[in-house]
């Protein structure tokens, strides 16, 4: 079952760029973005991830680590990540386990045909790992300066 607002979010391992093993639990004590794009490397999820990247000083200053994630194998993360000098790391979650624990799978339609893809969604979770707050459906422009936001509200 999908963590709601104001549920600790259990916790998961995955695999992130470096072939790192990490859990959400590595990152209590900062908050953190976790953002699911649907592939790497295409038009939308670069200009978000350039997005997460132009802001990373400012959401460290907010104390918040700043993680992406899709189903792309770690090969293609990594070269991702480098292409753009994302300043974060990437979760290859091609076993799914990630995107199922936030319900980011979704039945898609394009030219005409559909298939099961990640909806594009941002999660801030706290410096306890509680879920403060949800985007889906999320259209990049724009979205990361709400985010950050959101994330300099929760130091207030």
């Amino acid at each position: 079952m999908s963590p709601t607002i104001g549920d600790i979010v259990p916790d998961i391992e995955f695999t992130t760029t470096g072939n790192q093993t990490r859990k959400l639990s590595d990152f209590r004590g900062e908050n953190l973005v976790l953002f699911f794009y649907p592939k790497a490397s295409t038009p939308g999820c670069t200009t978000e991830g350039q997005d997460f990247r132009d802001a990373d000083a400012a959401f460290a200053a907010a104390s918040t680590r700043i993680l992406g994630a899709s189903r792309d194998g770690l090969k293609a993360q990594e070269n991702f990540k480098a292409k753009h000098a994302f300043p974060f790391e990437l979760v290859s979650d091609q076993d799914e386990a990630l995107c199922k624990l936030f319900d980011v799978i979704k039945l898609k339609k394009a030219y005409g045909k559909e298939s099961l893809g990640i909806e594009r969604s941002t999660f801030l979770i706290d410096k306890s790992g509680v879920l403060r707050r949800q985007w889906r459906k999320v259209k990049v422009a724009g979205h990361v300066d709400e985010v950050l936001t959101a994330t300099q509200d929760l130091e207030d």
